[in-house]
């Protein structure tokens, strides 16, 4: 192009210095009045005409770089990928602009009238119940409060009140990445989530808050990978008690995610008669305890977040009045996906006279062995 416009401003000159050198010679007054003419008219033309060869080669120039651009790959190029991507930026967007939103429910309908922004004020259950989008943000700084109450938020709930599209999971991450406290630099506040391990796409979106000498990365990852199966551990079962004190088998929610307990179920059997409770609601904060009882008003909690009735359920007895055997008996926990028609086992126990259960022991889930041991100092609540 550049070669062209030598080319064309050449021309333009040999036209100009032609169209001079064909002037003819008159008598010398009329010869000299006009050479002292038109060489200002031929100037004021090549100037004219270079000026709009350089106006049209800029345009040129211009519309080549467009056109460039037009066909330059800005993506992916392919829809699904460009999804997951723009998933992440805006599910960073939404937890990372302002305190979040919460309307809670009332006679199975929406209470507007009572939707506020202090959502970390409500329990893990009305959490459950109402419709949230989270935000962690207050007055333009990383609220630690708000970070906290994310235990009380379900993973569910939490993939639901960032918009995320069907067939969409996530991970969400908040660490300390530098402090005034060397101690705690890479300090994990809060990783929870479905890791990307089966998935094909994958896309993370971060932001840094800095505030008291520490700058906080929140970082959520967004991918196609399967959803993970909630988590519970059964980690303690009293099945004899002493004194008219109640049965009680004590779970554990290991998840940095709540849990809610619809789709759980337990399986009791041996010499007493077989029963199997479903869950259909309640909920598990995260990293937390929890204690199904056969009376709440006589049972021990300790550090129990949360504790469940089971006494009418026949699940679990008080006292004399035995849910659970005593000496010779089971307890399966299952999980079923709402799709399901039978769970799938998660976790079992058994006792038999030879295992030594006697009155206030207690049978003790050990990780080691991934076996249950026997314990004469049962500790409800305590892990």
């Amino acid at each position: 192009m550049v070669k062209c416009l030598q080319d064309l401003l050449a021309d333009a000159r040999r036209v100009n210095v032609d169209s001079l050198m064909a002037v003819p010679l008159l008598h010398p007054p009329m010869q000299a009045a006009t050479l002292r003419h038109h060489p200002q008219q031929d100037e004021g033309a090549l100037v004219a005409v270079i000026e709009f060869l350089t106006a049209f080669a800029l345009f040129l120039i211009i519309l080549t770089a467009f056109l460039s651009l037009a066909q330059l790959p800005l993506s992916s190029n392919d829809p699904r990928t460009d999804l997951v991507d723009r998933a992440a930026t805006e599910s960073l967007e939404r937890l990372t602009a302002n305190e979040g939103w919460f309307v809670p429910e009332l006679n199975g309908n929406r209470d507007v009238a009572n939707a506020t922004s202090e959502w970390h004020l409500h329990t893990s259950v009305e959490l459950s119940k109402g419709n949230l989008q989270p935000g962690l943000i207050s007055e333009g700084k990383l609220d630690l409060q708000r970070l906290s109450a994310l235990k009380n938020i379900t993973e569910g709930a939490m993939i639901q009140g960032l918009g995320l599209d069907d067939g969409l999971n996530m991970r969400l991450l908040i660490r300390v990445t530098d402090s005034s406290v060397s101690d705690r630099e890479g300090l994990i506040l809060f990783e929870g989530g479905t890791t990307r391990d089966s998935a094909s796409i994958s896309s993370t979106a971060s932001r840094s808050f800095t505030s008291t000498g520490e700058t906080v990365q929140v970082s959520v990852e967004v991918h196609d990978g399967g959803k993970a199966p909630p988590q519970l551990q059964m980690t303690e079962i009293f099945p004899d008690p002493n004194g008219g004190n109640p049965e009680w088998i004590e779970l554990q929610n290991p998840e940095s995610f709540a849990v809610t307990l619809r789709g759980w179920s337990f399986l009791k059997g041996g010499t007493t008669a077989t029963i199997n409770y479903l869950f259909t609601e309640g909920v598990i904060p995260g990293n937390s305890i929890s204690i199904l009882t056969g009376s709440i008003s006589s049972q021990t909690v300790a550090n129990a977040s949360t504790v469940f009735e089971m006494g009418g359920s026949g699940l679990l007895g008080i006292g004399t009045i035995d849910g659970l055997s005593d000496s010779n008996g089971w307890v399966e926990m299952s999980y079923a996906y709402d799709a399901e028609s039978e769970g799938s086992l998660v976790q079992k126990c058994i006792w038999t006279p030879s295992t030594g259960v006697v009155g206030g022991s207690s049978l003790q889930w050990n990780s080691s062995t991934r076996g249950w041991d026997l314990s004469y100092s049962a500790s409800p609540g305590e892990i």
